[in-house]
C-alpha cells in the first residue's frame, strides 16, 4: 500500500474508506492487501484467512454497482461507493501477524451480506463490537454473500514477506501469501 491508498483493480482507493475508520486504517499504512473477486459462477463464502478474535464489524452502506470489469471502468469510486462490511480480527500477539481486517464489498444482485457472530438476516448499518470477540480458525466461514462480489484483505506491516498466488483463480484452503520470516519450503528458506 502506498501511503493511505490501497489499489483495487488498477484504481486508487482511500484505506479508511475502505475499512470505514480512519484510525483503523492507519494501522495498516505501509501495509499488505490483496482483493478476491467472486464471479455469480464462485462460492460466496468467506473464510477467515488468519486464527484470531473477530473484535468489530463495520457496517456501511451504499450503493450495488456491478464489480466486474465494466462497473470498475464506467464507476468513479465504485468499492467506497458500494455497500462494506469490514471484519477486524485481531490475531495471537505469538503469531505474529497483528490484526487482519477483511471488507466485504457488496455488488449488483448482492441483496445481503451475513457475518458470524451477528444474527441478522443483512449486517445492520453501523459499528457492531463483540464482546466478547468471536474465537475463530484459519479457514472457518466468517461471512457469506447473497450471491457474488468481491473481498478485500488488508494486512500490518511487516506480516506478508510474498504473495503465493498470482492472479487467477483460488481455492478454498490455498494460502494467499508467506508471512514475514516464515518457513515456506520446511528448510528454512523463502
Amino acid at each position: 500500500m502506498d501511503g493511505r491508498a490501497f489499489v483495487v483493480k488498477g484504481r486508487p482507493y482511500r484505506v479508511d474508506e475502505l475499512v470505514g475508520d480512519p484510525a483503523e486504517a492507519e494501522r495498516y499504512e505501509g501495509g499488505a492487501g490483496c482483493v478476491v473477486y467472486l464471479s455469480p459462477r464462485d462460492y460466496h463464502r468467506v473464510h477467515s484467512p488468519v486464527a484470531g478474535r473477530i473484535v468489530t464489524v463495520r457496517s456501511m452502506l451504499g450503493d450495488y454497482y456491478p464489480v466486474n470489469a465494466i462497473g470498475v471502468r464506467h464507476v468513479d469510486n465504485l468499492f467506497v461507493r458500494n455497500r462494506r462490511v469490514a471484519i477486524v480480527i485481531d490475531t495471537p500477539k505469538e503469531s505474529g501477524l497483528g490484526r487482519v481486517t477483511v471488507v466485504m464489498v457488496a455488488a449488483m444482485v448482492v441483496g445481503r451480506i451475513t457475518v458470524s457472530g451477528l444474527d441478522a438476516r443483512d449486517v445492520p448499518e453501523g459499528v457492531h463490537a463483540y464482546e466478547p470477540p468471536l474465537e475463530v480458525a484459519r479457514g472457518e466461514e466468517i461471512g457469506i454473500f447473497r450471491l457474488g462480489s468481491t473481498a478485500v484483505l488488508f494486512f500490518e506491516p511487516g506480516v506478508v514477506d510474498r504473495w503465493l498466488v498470482e492472479e487467477g483463480p483460488v481455492r478454498f484452503g490455498q494460502p494467499l501469501a508467506a508471512p514475514g520470516g516464515a518457513r515456506v519450503d520446511g528448510k528454512g528458506t523463502r
